[in-house]
């Protein structure tokens, strides 16, 4: 197997919000596809040239004009798939995919991943990239980038702000489920079984939510970590993540950033800044993140230079939409012979979406759940031509599958956790998408007038 030839680029001057634009990409389009932001920039993937899936037993490899390979998971999936990736990265350069939260059975030891996918990358066909001031195009050709251009004009024109209805959940369901799962976690956690467990409910969401209008509603209230809008392997999400699982630049930087610790966060400037401060004083919140960073400082060590690992921020606070959070930030160098790979299995899944430690937690999880979780608590990765790989978590995100539309939250459990408080903290993230759920529009008729904003200015340079 040989890498293709890099696709030529086109750059164009941009004026226009990438959310908006990047969002009315995925709208008009049927294909499989990701948008990623990430530090000011958005990314909008379509198309799968190349395929690598794993599940519990086999990593596969299939696309257009790709023969098709098949190889054993083992222990170390991840890094098979990325073998095969390399192999087939040239063209766009890029690759994306998704972690569902059951691959972590395949690396903590209880052969409990499941039926299904576990992982799925793509290599897409095209690509455009958005900043606030300039559109790289990638794809096959003259042509593919000439149609390319045509499509982001279009969608620049049709960009807009979306409607004022907002669909209605019922944010009280399976509450009385939830309250005894919390109690159950805490048994468990007395008895010695476990230090800390993220539990977690559904609720239930209409059909015929518009994600691309949902995530441009749900975009305009968060500053999140991460944001993307999915579609590929059976998955739809749009979804406003609070933090990365982990971030490996192509120099070997290995980032990882713990939340843990919640309140609400309402507008209220008196009453936010005195529920900032509670977080630092509440005994409970503060011993729920401490042990979670403790646990990400042994998960670095074990594939970075120990004497690299370095906590950078402990214990600030940043804001997330409809809550605030405990946060830390730790950083360390790959150890020689360790890479990408090896990071994001010692970081996954997040011990802030999972518990500690991990595989005592996935046991409690799956106790006090009534289904997998899939997507959820999983992963959303982005792999850059120049060997970066950032991987943010799914929360705060509606999910969808097949005919079923879904939030879902949780909360982390520890020895001091009222199952009321739980309940109101999953309430409380809930919140961050669950007024931003925009219903489908009605079919337009022709003669239907449509208003628009002016189209985004695009030029080449």
């Amino acid at each position: 197997m040989t890498r293709r030839e890099p696709f030529p680029e086109r750059k164009l001057t941009f004026t226009g919000d990438p959310v908006a634009v990047a969002a009315a990409l995925s709208a008009g389009t049927d294909a499989p596809h990701l948008l990623y932001e990430q530090e000011g920039a958005v990314t909008w993937s379509e198309g799968e040239s190349v395929v690598v899936e794993a599940d519990a037993a086999f990593v596969r490899m299939h696309g257009r004009g790709v023969e098709t390979t098949r190889l054993p998971a083992g222990t170390h999936p991840l890094a098979t798939a990325g073998e095969l990736l390399r192999t087939r990265t040239g063209g766009i350069g890029s690759a994306h995919g998704w972690l569902s939260f059951e691959l972590a059975h395949a690396y903590h030891g209880n052969g409990a991943a499941g039926g299904g996918t576990l992982a799925r990358f793509v290599v897409p066909e095209r690509e455009i990239e958005l900043t606030d001031t300039a559109a790289v195009l990638r794809a096959d050709g003259p042509d593919a980038l000439d149609d390319l251009e045509r499509r982001l004009h279009a969608a620049a024109a049709s960009a807009g702000e979306p409607a004022a209805a907002r669909a209605a959940v019922d944010l009280e369901e399976h509450a009385d489920r939830y309250r005894t799962a919390v109690a159950d976690a805490v048994r468990a956690i007395r008895a010695g079984e476990l230090d800390k467990a993220i539990v977690s409910r559904t609720v239930s969401a209409p059909d015929g939510i518009d994600l691309p209008a949902t995530y441009v509603a749900g975009r305009r209230s968060h500053l999140p970590a991460r944001s993307f809008l999915l579609r590929h392997g059976g998955w739809e999400a749009a979804g406003f993540s609070p933090e990365i699982v982990a971030r490996i630049d192509a120099d070997g930087l290995v980032t990882a950033q713990p939340l843990a610790g919640t309140r609400a966060l309402t507008g209220d400037p008196a009453a936010d800044a005195a529920r900032r401060a509670e977080l630092h004083r509440d005994a409970k919140e503060v011993y729920e993140h401490a042990v979670s960073v403790r646990l990400v400082q042994e998960e670095m060590n074990a594939v970075c230079l120990p004497e690299s690992v370095r906590t950078e921020e402990f214990m600030g606070v940043e804001e997330r939409g409809s809550v605030q959070h405990l946060a830390s930030r730790l950083r360390g160098r790959l150890a020689p012979g360790r890479d990408r790979w090896d990071a994001l299995a010692a970081l996954f899944p997040a011990v802030t979406a999972s518990g500690i430690p991990k595989g005592p937690a996935l046991e409690a999880i799956r106790r006090s759940e009534d289904r997998e979780r899939g997507l959820y608590s999983g992963a959303v990765v982005r792999l850059e031509a120049d060997g970066t790989l950032d991987a943010a978590l799914v929360l705060r995100t509606v999910l969808r599958r097949g005919d079923r539309t879904w939030l879902r939250a949780g909360a982390g459990i520890v020895a001091g956790s009222d199952p009321e408080r739980e309940l109101e903290e999953t309430r409380e993230k809930l919140r961050a998408v669950s007024g931003h759920l925009v219903p489908a529009a009605p079919a337009k008729t022709p003669g239907d007038a449509a208003s628009t904003p002016p189209p985004a200015s695009m030029t080449a340079p």
